[in-house]
């Protein structure tokens, strides 16, 4: 067995609506050989993986899959499985999953399976399809160092117990949150202009002067002793003696700590004497050059959350501690409490282990103890003098004891250094009383403070810290979204993606577009190319710019990625025609409509179907409920159209030269074609249906339908706004209509707005994409033969997989029978065929090119020949000054 395809299906896909990594094994020689012919398989893999009895399978009950195994099943199922227990048991606990054979290629069989992360997923397949091909052949298999392995993956990848909160709870109001870097552990909340960053407890309101403030403490002292708020007296101090002089200055044990210093490192509490005060100096200057030396303040030690303008939370915080038995020693001691589950390496779990250091041990020597020594039955035992979890320390909470008094000085504080959320370190002796009346101090003020103590204290009711981090990110009821627009369909995407956005962005807001011309930001091409994938989609919502998005969401995007979000505002489906079968598992009519009525499903507020399209109208059964059905259709007596009408619905139809929004039996709104220059006046006839479909599409995302004929008007098939589509040139006298025409149905709409051209001669240059069934090529020779006068078929640069020209020649097949030549011919160079093409034109004639990928190919073939017109401009000249003329008529 051999895995020779694999996919990571980041966004919703044809297999779930969650992220899923897709592999096509080769089973090879285990092909067609089930479990129950191998003797002894099905209990070899028990052993090593008992957790398998727990998966239900089809069977929809425990043990169902194990019953599967002993009935005889096939090894990409087992595989399947396998690698979902992997996951499980390296802590990534999934359990979708599913195995299908390829259509048409024997051996082959596509695993899907849910995932946590990529590169987990990927070796617990490798390692699944390892033992599978070991105990198929009765072999020793080393699951200890695959699970080692996953776990260590596992574990790289984590994320900290603040981070976690924090996402977690953006996760639970439905806010979009995308990690932007696996090793900072940065992570995008929200969309486009409603996003925010989080990295920790650090969020983008988190204010860059107020954190190098909080990290010298110094100054921090003086601005809250400005602000009337009680710190311990000190002083900050470069040499061992100067540490001494204001350690006896002060007069009472003293704090010694690096100025900038976080974590408690180098932090020495309760300290006397010149030597102990020396001592200290040295080892606090170890993480930093200053050193700040300050009264030790008597009582125990507080962290204060405060987010925005209130208290989130309160701990007690306690030195790490142990309890003698009267037997073991110290160390021991130790490392029994540092094997319980609740412990771990740094942040990774609820507590952190205590480490014997340095610290440790002056610890123990105050007390009279070494690391040796075995402390009586019941004494409780120190092991360092400050209280912080990072050095195993542990948490109480007493959010609900402390004064209000402390509570507004904590938010006083946070506010004079300038934090959106900080962690006030405070000692007192009784936190439900006035800090004024204990001789209580502010000690430290710490931005980008941990809220694992606080999320899962050891004693204590839990507080929502990363909920309330959360909630001061984003307003009630916002979910931190952007309105999303995603269009797709066989044909017309483009043109009805760039005329929303065109619309949107007259009405004043700012869009992030994605099209297979490129990205565009806020009406400016951004990136050039086909960006109608999960990439693009990302980049547009990952921009802080954009107020809106408008996106073409193609079929292949969502094949090889999944889609790049998680749902839309509004979902468009124009058509489903046939193109692109045969590619990627879709070989029928009905698999391309699966994939593209992804759209509807992910959709929260209206779905825009394609009343004329049996497909898209089947398509109004996958919506969630609650969600709009807006139909649009060119024939207003379409019976699909009517009794969508006359059910009450709302739909958008072309009738009688114009546009009509109708709710129920109700006309809603009305736009005249002669002011879209897109459709020709009406004549482009698939330009007039996607009209009709962003006009549905805005009055969906509920615009007012006045203020939509107006926003729509102007938008132009030209090189400028909408670049090879219906795109109209005069070269010399003849007429040159470019577009992108490439599948049967397109091509049959392209010759329908041709003829309108009243041209005397219609001359075709027409190709193809090599990756498409030769069936489809012969139909758009057949569709292009019937229609044109003339033929010049070329090939595309891209041939994808076909040598030099076979996919003219599957063209020409369907040519052949229908256009002799001289009337048709093939040339495989697209410059050479528009050269061609236009030596046969005479003036009157009409030479359409197809498929073409970029204007450049028109310039290139008459470059130093003749003047290339564009036509936009005086057509839509010509349709502006005929409604003025015809306002003009009517009168004010």
């Amino acid at each position: 067995m051999k895995i020779i395809e694999r996919r990571v299906l980041r966004g919703p896909n044809i297999h779930s609506l969650g992220p899923c990594f897709m592999a096509v094994l080769d089973l090879e020689e285990l092909d067609e050989v089930a479990s129950s012919a191998l003797p002894g398989f099905t209990d070899r893999l028990l052993a090593l993986l008992p957790g398998l009895i727990e998966h239900r399978c089809s069977l929809e009950r425990r043990g169902g899959f194990v019953a599967r195994l002993r009935e005889g099943t096939y090894m990409a199922h087992i595989v399947e499985h396998l690698a979902l227990e992997l996951q499980t048991l390296a802590g990534h606990e999934v359990g979708f999953g599913k195995a299908r054979s390829v259509h048409g290629r024997p051996r082959h069989y596509r695993v899907v399976m849910a995932y946590r992360s990529e590169r987990v997923a990927q070796r617990a397949l490798e390692a699944a399809l390892a033992l599978v091909r070991h105990a198929a052949h009765g072999e020793a298999f080393d699951l200890a160092a695959v699970l080692a392995d996953l776990r260590a993956r596992v574990a790289a990848e984590a994320l900290g117990p603040s981070t976690r909160a924090i996402v977690e709870a953006a996760q639970r109001r439905g806010i979009p949150t995308w990690r932007l870097s696996d090793d900072a552990h940065l992570f995008q909340l929200g969309w486009g202009a409603q996003q925010q960053r989080i990295q920790a407890t650090t969020t983008s309101r988190t204010n860059t002067i107020a954190v190098e403030i909080a990290s010298d403490k110094a100054l921090t002292k003086a601005l809250l002793a400005d602000a009337g708020l009680p710190v311990p007296d000190g002083a900050t101090v470069d040499t061992a003696e100067q540490a001494t002089a204001t350690a006896r200055e002060i007069g009472r044990p003293v704090v010694v700590k690096p100025l900038d210093g976080n974590q408690g490192k180098g932090v020495s509490t309760g300290v006397s004497g010149d030597a102990a005060v020396a001592a200290a100096f040295e080892r606090a200057k170890a993480f930093g050059p200053r050193v700040i030396v300050e009264a030790h303040v008597e009582g125990e030690d507080h962290r204060v959350l405060v987010v925005g303008d209130r208290v989130v939370a309160v701990a007690r915080r306690l030195p790490p501690r142990i309890t003698g038995d009267g037997r073991a020693s110290v160390r021991e001691l130790v490392e029994r409490e540092n094997a319980q589950p609740v412990r771990g390496s740094g942040h990774e779990n609820v507590l952190t282990r205590i480490p014997l250091d340095e610290a440790a041990l002056e610890a123990l020597a105050a007390q009279g103890l070494a690391v040796d020594a075995v402390p009586d039955a019941g004494r409780c035992v120190r092991l360092r003098g400050n209280a912080n979890l990072s050095t195993g320390g542990t948490a109480h909470d007493v959010t609900g004891a402390i004064h209000p008094d402390t509570a507004r000085a904590c938010v006083r504080a946070a506010r004079k250094i300038g934090l959106d959320v900080a962690g006030i370190d405070l000692v007192c002796t009784d936190i439900r009383r006035p800090l004024a009346g204990q001789r209580g101090a502010i000690i430290e003020v710490n931005a980008a403070p941990g809220i694992r103590m606080h999320e899962h204290p050891s004693e204590g009711e839990r507080r929502a810290a990363g909920e309330a981090i959360v909630d001061s990110l984003f307003g009630p009821g916002c979910d931190g979204r952007i309105p999303v627009v995603a269009i797709t369909g066989s044909n017309g995407k483009t043109t009805t993606t760039l005329a929303v956005a065109h619309a949107l962005g007259r009405l004043g807001r700012c869009t992030g577009v994605t099209t297979t011309e490129g990205i565009f930001i806020g009406g400016h091409r951004v990136v050039e190319g086909d960006c109608s994938g999960y990439w693009s989609a990302r980049h547009v919502l990952g921009s802080p710019e954009v107020e809106v998005a408008v996106l073409e969401t193609a079929r292949g995007g969502i094949l090889k990625r999944g889609m790049g979000f998680d749902r839309c505002e509004v979902g468009v489906v124009l058509n489903v025609r046939s193109d692109h079968l045969g590619l990627d598992g879709v070989d029928t009519l009905d698999d391309l409509a699966e994939v593209k009525g992804l759209v509807v499903e992910v959709a929260t507020r209206a779905v825009v179907l394609n009343a004329e399209d049996e497909r898209c109208v089947a398509m109004a059964g996958r919506i969630r409920p609650g969600c709009e059905i807006v139909f649009f259709s060119t024939h207003h007596d379409h019976p699909a159209f009517a009794r969508h009408l006359d059910a009450g619905g709302r739909g958008v139809c072309a009738q009688d030269g114009r546009l009509t929004l109708e709710h129920g039996a109700q006309r809603v709104a009305q736009l005249e074609l002669r002011r879209l220059p897109f459709t020709l006046d009406g004549r482009a006839g698939h330009n007039v249906a996607n009209a009709a479909a962003a006009f549905a599409a805005l009055a969906a995302m509920g615009i007012a339908p006045d203020r939509i004929a107006g926003a729509m008007e102007g938008f132009a098939c030209d090189a400028a706004q909408n670049p090879l589509r219906l795109n109209l040139f005069r070269v010399r006298d003849v007429t040159v209509l470019v577009d992108y025409a490439h599948n049967a149905d397109a091509y049959a709409a392209l010759l329908a707005t041709a003829r309108q051209l009243n041209a005397r001669r219609l001359i075709g240059v027409v190709a193809a994409p090599g990756d498409r069934r030769d069936e489809d090529l012969v139909e758009i020779g057949r569709v292009c033969a019937a229609g044109f006068d003339a033929l010049v078929l070329y090939e595309i640069d891209e041939v994808r997989d076909r040598p030099p020209g076979a996919t003219a020649a599957q063209i020409l097949r369907g040519v052949q029978p229908l256009m002799r030549e001289p009337q048709r011919q093939v040339v495989l160079d697209v410059r050479e065929a528009i050269r061609h093409a236009l030596r046969w034109a005479r003036p009157g004639d009409a030479v359409v090119l197809g498929c073409a990928s970029h204007l450049d190919e028109l310039r290139d073939a008459v470059a130093g020949q003749a003047d290339i017109v564009p036509m936009s401009a005086v057509a839509r000249a010509e349709a502006l000054q005929a409604v003025e003329e015809e306002r003009a008529a009517v009168g004010p």
